[in-house]
């Protein structure tokens, strides 16, 4: 038979037929959503790519994942029952699962250019940490950080590394080798010849960004000499030539522990400066306009006691119209969930929090 697509498991399931000419729709999460408004739908099921994922809960995964957890199938007998239901001959791809392992980490055996579900958060973790730690940190990228006020002792721990430019396939070969699952770990793919990589990128700091456990949820790198976008995420979908790469999805960054008060700023980078010259914890949304993983970051502060948010956009937000249309956002969504929140103000000759901050520092003749 065919290969197995979504398109063809949902009519099995206890599910509504989707829309007619879509690409992508949205049901109610039977993990999260109670289903009883129209607005819980937070399920996504694409059937151009064959997966699914919850933009609540992050539940995610492939054809196989869907129709066990639905019909309580194991998923080892997922590939028989398909076969019975839908009159499979065994023929073709229909004889395999979509997933196989290669190289001690799983791979979808579709040709092109396949984009996989985010792997969930300790297996992103591990990737990551053992990434980095084959990584080092070139001495001009060093002392940019330094000069940022940051001290030594941060800079290691935080583990800021040089991107690589070479030897991206030793790399990944390293990683496998030490027992790491590439699959879905946003910067990884397939090449062409089937081999596990990673992106080729400019050159830059990468800034591990963090949960409120101190996980790695992904990487972001601030690019050298770049004026515009001078930050972006690690991703690896979309590559042209490659398979099995995995898109980053805005992750919240968190500096420090949880307290009651917490400063929210634009950028993971600026949230590790003003924690470490100020000793107040704060979280980081990678833009003003990218709230989407905000509401459920902030719940889970919420409930570890947080009662308080300050926030500390950069300064331009008095007269970007593009930056205040993201905080009036902010402020609703503050408003909407009941949390107290103030605004904080500085001298607007320093856009950013963290360069006042350190400004301030420099004045006062502290060391940071």
């Amino acid at each position: 038979m065919e290969r197995i697509h979504m398109a063809d498991i949902i009519p099995l399931l206890p599910l509504e037929i989707p829309p007619k000419g879509k690409s992508s729709f949205y049901v109610p999460c039977p993990k999260c959503d109670r289903g009883k408004q129209k607005k819980d739908r937070h399920l996504n099921i694409s059937l151009a790519k064959d997966v699914f994922r919850c933009a609540r809960c992050g539940w995610n995964g492939g054809i196989f994942d869907f129709y066990a957890y639905y019909t309580s199938t194991p998923r080892s007998g997922v590939l028989s029952e398909l076969k019975r239901r839908l009159g499979s001959d065994g023929s073709a791809n229909g004889d395999k699962p979509p997933y196989e392992k290669q190289g001690g980490t799983p791979a979808l055996t579709a040709p092109g250019n396949v984009t996989l579900p985010v792997a969930d958060i300790d297996a992103r973790h591990a990737a990551y940490s053992a990434l980095l730690s084959l990584l080092s940190l070139a001495p001009d990228h060093q002392k940019n950080l330094l000069d940022r006020g940051l001290p030594q002792k941060a800079v290691s721990e935080n583990e800021y590394r040089t991107t690589p430019v070479i030897g991206v396939k030793v790399l990944a070969k390293a990683l496998l080798d030490m027992g790491c699952n590439l699959a879905g770990v946003p910067g990884f793919y397939l090449d062409s010849g089937g081999q596990w990589t990673f992106i080729s990128m400019r050159r830059g700091i990468l800034i591990p960004v963090r949960d409120a456990q101190g996980r790695i949820q992904g990487l972001q790198v601030r690019r050298d000499d770049q004026a515009k976008r001078k930050y972006r995420w690690v991703s690896s979908a979309d590559i042209e030539g490659g398979a099995n790469g995995c898109g980053a999805e805005g992750w919240i960054h968190m500096a420090g522990l949880v307290r009651e008060r917490i400063i929210l700023i634009e950028g993971p980078l600026k949230a590790d400066v003003v924690y470490q010259l100020t000793g107040q914890t704060a979280i980081a949304v990678p833009g003003v306009n990218s709230l989407k993983r905000l509401e459920a970051t902030l719940a889970e502060l919420q409930s570890l006691g947080m009662k308080r948010i300050m926030t500390a956009f950069d300064m331009d937000f008095l007269k970007n119209p593009h930056v205040r249309n993201g905080y009036g956002e902010l402020t609703n969504l503050l408003r909407h969930m009941g949390i107290h929140f103030g605004t904080y103000l500085w001298d607007p000759n320093y856009n950013g929090l963290d360069d006042y901050v350190w400004e301030c520092c420099l004045n006062r003749g502290l060391n940071a």
